[in-house]
């Protein structure tokens, strides 16, 4: 919107688509401990019950948590659960506001009380733990705290006992955990009573109409935690294994990650959610000023939809020549960056299995790494490297600190890392303490040769980026690849407004937007039927997926033919990627989206509004603005447009408006 009254040029771009800390000692004899949020609404009960602690919830005094039980299993040790007394208790606040280097607010507000509850096995030779609780406004969070002691040191624990034991049933959006395609499922829908294993973040709604997230944050040097339903309305914690089933060994102390309970009246106020950025430690980055986000082109979509392969031979998309082409479309149209994938030797064959034939400094003879990396500087384009390790993380770890050095020493500060396969060839689960512990090796080493990092097929977020900055952004769960592959008939109209509220549930995901072709009839040159893969949504939805989804690294994935003579493709342009203020302004989860963000460091304003297969329109108050005249332009469907029928009408406009006034936002299926 462009702010006419006082000329400062503020644009902001309407994409309407279809769619003090204080410690206070108690008794040690105490056995109940109770805990309230700052505001008074959401309280944590932490007691003893015949030997075992437990934990309950709840928000204006309604049940959320019912007594859940709290404890661990161990392999040649005695469970750490019965004939348990609390001994003490530590009270704190904290009250503080940080900032982001980058993210979908600037200033993050950190404010929460908490207890620390000192617990023992009874007798004079028994252990001893901590359970951390702290209650925010926007919900619980606790973990366990394990010291060195006599009778424990060295462990392997064999299964953590949290549980979470919902009040009401509901209705829970989940993907299963621990099947063959790690998160990228599409999304079921029903009560929590009926789940199987499923993936955190998990997002339900329950029968009262509160809206609750179960997840985890500040995951480092710990198995990664789906939940197990039962049949009842107890959900279990579910580690992910080593290969001998051990979930998390070790030596005292045990630190385990935070168990987060997020809790909101309406699903708008679920977002943007800062509790796991909250509960991670700050930034190990003195200087964030290399942290740069930004949009990127690349060679990808052609090699997805078989344009071009990421092996060598006569159709090798990797190129000395097809990478300037692409950094050349970059540098014209304001794109920071420009991937390339198959550059590397390794790709011949079946590379899904060929997991240490990759060499991360070796190029294929046809692409000049050195040049393209000079050249790319040379029109102010960041050159991101491709790391597909295909699980081979031996082969990758060997060469991680030469191939990162070698990226540094050229100007390569981003690359895109990538880990297909389900298990490492030890036999350790993809989200287990193994990967957990490589994933942050990655962090760190980039860390030190300033590289960015986008991974792909990772481990959920948990808010380490406000720990390490440089983790960016991260695939995790179905996104727009699935579009261009036969037989799985892409992703439906609903899928991202579920996304927004489940994997995206405080963290971004490099989904990939920008598909103008969306019958892909640039694979072979005839457009496919509705029932094949395609992307399902019009053209303007593409455009509002940029604001939607949030992405400190946002693609234009598209060919760069596909764009050319479009003047759709100016929104691409001039959308950033990120922000100084989110505001979600209509939500329900799984039908519709509407969400306006402001850019960082300035006052343009940008709204973006998705639907599913059904129509919508809104009333959408601007009281977001400042006061002043604004001009909004205006990217919306065009008449009868429909995302099976008719994707590709785009109307685009321009009209005055103002803080008072009212946008009829219209969303054809």
């Amino acid at each position: 919107m462009k702010h006419t009254a006082r000329r400062r040029h503020l644009k902001s771009s309407f994409a309407l688509a279809v769619v003090g800390v204080t410690l206070l000692p108690s008794p040690s004899r105490a056995q109940d401990v109770e805990l309230a949020s700052p505001d008074g609404r959401n309280h944590v009960a932490v007691e003893v019950r015949d030997g075992g602690l437990y934990y309950s919830v709840d928000r204006d005094g309604r049940k959320v948590i019912t007594p859940s039980l709290l404890g661990f299993e161990f392999r040649d040790a005695p469970p750490l659960r019965d004939s348990l007394r609390i001994t003490g208790t530590q009270r704190d606040s904290l009250d503080e506001t940080w900032t982001q280097p980058w993210g979908q607010v600037a200033e993050v507000r950190n404010h929460y009380n908490e207890v620390r509850v000192s617990v023992a096995e009874a007798g004079a030779a028994g252990r001893r733990f901590d359970g951390g609780f702290r209650a925010f406004d926007d919900g619980i969070a606790f973990r366990y705290e394990v010291p060195e002691q006599p009778g424990f040191g060295a462990y392997e624990m064999t299964d953590e006992l949290t549980e979470f034991t919902l009040a009401t049933d509901g209705r829970a959006w989940w993907v299963p955990a621990d099947e063959w395609n790690r998160y990228e499922f599409l999304y079921s829908a029903s009560p929590p009573s009926r789940l199987g294993q499923v993936h955190t973040p998990l997002t339900i709604e329950m029968q009262d109409g509160l809206n609750v997230v179960i997840h985890e944050a500040d995951l480092v040097d710990y198995a990664g935690m789906s939940l197990l339903g039962t049949e009842t309305r107890t959900l279990q914690a579910e580690l992910a294994p080593w290969a001998d089933g051990v979930k998390v060994r070790g030596t005292a102390p045990l630190v385990s990650p935070w168990r987060t309970i997020e809790m909101a009246d309406r699903p708008e106020d679920l977002e943007p959610a800062t509790m796991a950025l909250n509960l991670n430690p700050p930034s190990r980055i003195e200087d964030t000023g290399w942290i740069d986000p930004m949009k990127y082109v690349g060679i990808w979509w052609s090699l997805h939809i078989d344009v071009e392969t990421w092996g060598s031979g006569p159709r090798h998309g990797a190129t000395t020549e097809n990478t300037r082409r692409y950094i050349d479309f970059a540098a014209e149209n304001g794109i920071g960056g420009v991937l390339v994938e198959g550059w590397n030797l390794g790709w011949d064959g079946n590379w899904m299995e060929n997991a240490d034939e990759f060499s991360f400094t070796e190029p294929y003879p046809d692409y000049d790494l050195e040049a393209l990396a000079a050249y790319a500087q040379e029109r102010g384009v960041e050159l991101i490297g491709h790391n597909e390790t295909s699980m081979g993380i031996d082969n990758y770890e060997r060469q991680m600190d030469e191939a990162f050095a070698l990226y540094e020493s050229l100007g390569i500060n981003a690359i895109k890392t990538g880990y297909v396969g389900d298990l490492t060839a030890e036999g350790h689960a993809h989200h287990g303490q193994h990967m957990v512990r490589h994933w942050r090796k990655v962090l760190e080493t980039a860390a030190r040769h300033r590289i960015m990092v986008n991974a792909h097929e990772p481990i959920k977020d948990t808010g380490e980026r406000r720990t390490w900055p440089n983790m960016l952004t991260r695939e995790g769960a179905r996104g727009m690849e699935y579009a261009a592959w036969g037989g799985e008939g892409g992703n439906p109209p609903e899928h991202e407004t579920i996304l927004f509220f489940t994997r995206l549930h405080g963290a971004p995901m490099d989904y990939t937007p920008g598909i103008f072709d969306i019958l892909i009839e640039s694979a072979d040159g005839e457009p496919r039927a509705p029932e094949e893969s395609r992307i399902r949504t019009t053209l303007a939805k593409q455009l509002a997926l940029y604001v939607v989804i949030y992405s400190p690294l946002q693609m234009a994935a598209d060919l760069p033919e596909n764009y050319e003579g479009r003047p759709e493709f100016q929104f691409i342009r001039d959308v950033p990627v990120d922000w100084q203020d989110t505001k979600v302004l209509e939500a329900e989860i799984g039908d519709y989206v509407v969400v306006a963000r402001q850019e960082r460091g300035g006052e343009e304003w940008f709204l973006g509004a998705i639907t599913d297969e059904e129509g919508r329109t809104f009333e959408i108050p601007l009281d977001f603005l400042p006061d002043g005249e604004w001009v909004a332009e205006v990217y919306a469907d065009g008449p009868d447009a429909h995302w099976l029928t008719n994707p590709f009408p785009v109307e685009i406009s321009e009209w005055p408006v103002a803080s008072g006034d009212t946008l009829t936002v219209r969303l054809p299926p």
